[in-house]
């Protein structure tokens, strides 16, 4: 698959796989005989991952160290569990403190409707 394949099935742009080929998110693939970058199918799937990373609010500095670690190979399936279920408590607290504001903006709703309501019937 050549890169502006994997672009249109990824919605990432040129640019930004060359980026993350150059930061180490993902490993720059062999070449063809003109020189063109030519991925496997495998690389669809990791890209996906690695956006669920971010999606989930992990920094790219801990999203490029993940992929260091997955490239050493099975010596660092250890460090790379721990490491997601680290980032999984950051996002459970995460959650409940949006869960708690999501309470306040529905304790605000309620109020102002209440005061609507008021105001109709006067």
């Amino acid at each position: 698959m050549r890169i502006s394949e994997v672009a249109a099935a990824t919605g990432l742009s040129v640019d930004t796989l060359r980026f993350y080929e150059k930061i180490g998110l993902i490993d720059p693939p062999p070449r063809d005989g003109a020189g063109r970058r030519v991925y496997d199918d495998a690389v669809l799937a990791w890209i996906r991952f690695i956006g669920q990373l971010n999606a989930t609010g992990m920094k790219q500095a801990d999203r490029v160290r993940y992929a260091r670690l997955r490239a050493a190979g099975d010596s660092t399936l250890r460090a790379r569990r721990e490491m997601l279920e680290a980032h999984r408590e950051v996002m459970r607290a995460q959650m409940v403190t949006l869960q708690e504001m999501l309470q306040l903006l529905d304790q605000k709703v309620d109020f102002y409707r209440e005061l609507e309501g008021r105001t109709k019937n006067v």
